[in-house]
């Protein structure tokens, strides 16, 4: 009965692994943050860079989520897995567990629980690291395409949307031949600008005619946003990643309406901008856009 019992156990625990080894083949990228939830800091102790060292060593090709991405990971954040360390609680001991999360939040797989007993911190978190990574280490890990794994979530623009967009192209065609014509926009701060598509397409024409655009002002390390293409323009999601807006094509190269916002996206001299009304008023920022 004990053998039977052992067999099974084996048995469970292979299905289990083998499992997982599938799973973790349908994706190709692993995302390791700068800074894990339990530090006070990028990079404490050097668990950020032990981590993506041990995940590239093991053959998983991994990146930290502020590094230049491939180009189809940077359409597509679902080919990724966003690595995690959770420290668990433990009386003179310390307890790390790996987690791969996938773009919608979910945990793929998680490792064994690594522990030590050494008390000063780097040591600790690094061998507790080391330690759990063993459960990594023993998949035979090898990236298999899954068309099943794409974009999280799509653009349900609706009829009405498509129609102003394609009229906007219409306008934007005929400010190009009227550049002349366009108001200036201190005008266009004098009076109040309610939250429709009309003073929108008012924004587009200002930003088409560069010579009304005020400074850009500058921005300090803004947040890496990427753009995944869906119907009708791009998803933008950060580093999580989760949503934070989407982008509708205009017609006009590097000029996006922002959806359900009265604001817009362009592209001045290679740096992103976001042009929002507010109260009438035209507020302008920079932001670190990766398509």
């Amino acid at each position: 009965m004990t053998r039977l019992l052992y067999i099974l156990i084996c048995f469970i625990a292979f299905q289990t692994q083998l499992a997982a080894q599938v799973s973790l083949n349908s994706y190709k990228y692993i995302i390791v943050p700068k800074q894990f939830d339990f530090l006070n800091s990028q990079d404490q102790y050097q668990t950020s860079s032990l981590t993506k060292f041990l995940f590239n060593k093991y053959g998983y090709t991994a990146f930290f989520d502020d590094d230049d991405l491939p180009q189809d990971l940077s359409e597509n954040r679902c080919l990724g897995l966003k690595s995690d360390i959770k420290k668990i609680k433990g009386f003179l001991i310390t307890k790390l567990q790996i987690d791969l999360i996938d773009c919608n939040g979910n945990i793929v797989i998680s490792s064994d629980i690594g522990e030590t007993k050494v008390k000063e911190y780097k040591k600790s978190y690094q061998i507790a690291i080391r330690d759990a990574f063993t459960a990594f280490q023993s998949l035979d890990y090898n990236y298999i395409v899954n068309e099943d794994i794409t974009v999280s979530e799509r653009s349900n623009t609706n009829a009405s949307e498509v129609k102003q967009i394609e009229q906007l192209k219409k306008e934007v065609e005929l400010l190009k031949a009227k550049n002349d014509k366009v108001q200036p926009i201190s005008e266009v701060k004098e009076r109040v600008v309610p939250n429709t598509v009309k003073n929108l397409k008012e924004g587009v024409k200002e930003v088409v005619n560069e010579t009304v655009i005020p400074e850009i002002p500058s921005a300090s390390k803004p947040e890496i946003l990427y753009a995944q293409p869906i119907d009708n323009g791009f998803q933008i999601v950060d580093t999580q990643p989760k949503k934070v807006m989407i982008l509708l094509n205009t017609g006009t190269p590097n000029i996006y309406i922002v959806k359900g916002k009265d604001a817009i996206v362009y592209n001045k001299e290679g740096s992103w901008v976001y042009a929002l009304y507010n109260e009438g008023n035209l507020e302008l920022s920079v932001i670190n856009l990766k398509f």
